[in-house]
C-alpha cells in the first residue's frame, strides 16, 4: 500500500508539470486551431531563465522562499515576452494562410528555439540549483520531498488560477468566443488579435512555471530538454481534448500516473514484466495518442463538432 502510495505522489507531481505544458497546447489550438509545436521549447526557455535568474540572485549558496518565488516570476515574465512576441512575429501574418503553412512555421520556431538555445546557452548539460532548502517529508507513511509537495501545490494553484480567468473574467469570456466562432467574435467587437496575444502569453507563463518546477525536481536542463516533455503534454492534451481547458489538466494527471506505474514494480507481478514494460514507457504514452485518435478523436472531455465545409 506504502509502494502505491509513493507511485501516486510521482505520478501526480509529474501529471502536475504535464498538465501545465498541455494548458498552452488546448488553449492556442482554441483559439487559433494551431497546434504550436514550439510552446515546449518555450518551457525549455523558462527553465534556463530560472537557472540564471537564480544564479544571479545568489540562490546557489543562499537558497530561500523569497528567493525562489523571485526566479518563478523571472522565468514567467520572460517567457511571457517570449509567447508574446511568437505570436507577433511569426504567427499573426500567416493568420490568413492555409493551415499547414502555420504547422510548417511552428515546427520552424521549435527548430530555432532549440539550436539557437544550444548556441546562446552551450550544447551541455547545466544543473538547475537546489533555490529552496530541500527537505524529507512524511506524508500518511509515505516518504517524499517537499519539493514534490511544492510542484503539486503551486501547478494546481495555477491551474485554478487559469480556471478563474477562462471562466470567471470578461478576458476568459472573450478567449471563449473567439474559441467558438472567430469571425463572429470579430464582427461583434471582440478585440481578437489582443485575446489571442494574451492567450499565448498566458500559455507561455505556465510553460516557464512548469520548466522551473521540472528544474526543481530533475535538476538536469539542456536546450533539447523540452521535445519529451512536450510531445507527452501534446499527447495529454490530445487525450483531455485538445481545447477543452480542464481536459488538458485531466490529460496531464493521467499521462502522469500512466507513465510512473508503468515502471513500477508490483511485488505481486513478475518482476521481469514489470521491467520490461518500464522500458516501453514511452511508447506506451504514444500508444495512447494512436488509440484515442481512432477510438475517440475529441478526447475523455472533448465533443465532437463536424465541420461544415
Amino acid at each position: 500500500m506504502t509502494t502505491f502510495l509513493q507511485h501516486l505522489l510521482n505520478g501526480i507531481a509529474t501529471g502536475s508539470i504535464y498538465a501545465l505544458l498541455a494548458l498552452g497546447y488546448t488553449m492556442v489550438y482554441g483559439v487559433l486551431k494551431l497546434i504550436n509545436f514550439a510552446h515546449s521549447d518555450v518551457f525549455m526557455i523558462g527553465a534556463f531563465s530560472g537557472y540564471y535568474a537564480a544564479h544571479a540572485l545568489g540562490l546557489a549558496s543562499n537558497p530561500s522562499l523569497p528567493g525562489a518565488l523571485a526566479v518563478m516570476v523571472c522565468s514567467m515574465a520572460v517567457c511571457g515576452t517570449l509567447g508574446f512576441l511568437n505570436e507577433r512575429i511569426a504567427y499573426r501574418p500567416l493568420r490568413g494562410a492555409p493551415r499547414i503553412t502555420s504547422l510548417i512555421t511552428a515546427i520552424g520556431v521549435s527548430l530555432l528555439l532549440e539550436y539557437g538555445g544550444q548556441m546562446v546557452f552551450g550544447p551541455d548539460p547545466k544543473f538547475f540549483p537546489q533555490v529552496f532548502p530541500k527537505s524529507n517529508v512524511q506524508l500518511g507513511g509515505v516518504n517524499t520531498t517537499n519539493y514534490q509537495l511544492i510542484v503539486v501545490a503551486v501547478a494546481l494553484a495555477l491551474m485554478a488560477g487559469l480556471q478563474w480567468i477562462v471562466y470567471r473574467t470578461r478576458f476568459g469570456k472573450a478567449m471563449r468566443a473567439v474559441s467558438h466562432n472567430f469571425e463572429m467574435a470579430s464582427l461583434m467587437g471582440i478585440p481578437t488579435d489582443r485575446v489571442i496575444s494574451t492567450t499565448f502569453v498566458l500559455g507561455s507563463t505556465l510553460a516557464a512555471a512548469a520548466g522551473c518546477l521540472y528544474g526543481l525536481v530533475y535538476p538536469k536542463i539542456d536546450p533539447l530538454m523540452g521535445v519529451f516533455p512536450g510531445l507527452k503534454a501534446f499527447v495529454a492534451a490530445v487525450l483531455g481534448g485538445i481545447g477543452n481547458v480542464p481536459g488538458a489538466m485531466l490529460g496531464g494527471m493521467v499521462i502522469g500516473l500512466i507513465e510512473e506505474y508503468a515502471v513500477a514494480v508490483d511485488p505481486w507481478a513478475w518482476q521481469t514484466l514489470a521491467v520490461h514494460v518500464g522500458r516501453f514507457k514511452d511508447a506506451i504514452v504514444f500508444g495512447i495518442l494512436v488509440a484515442i485518435l481512432i477510438f475517440r478523436p475529441s478526447g475523455l472531455l472533448g465533443r465532437y463538432e463536424p465541420e461544415k465545409v
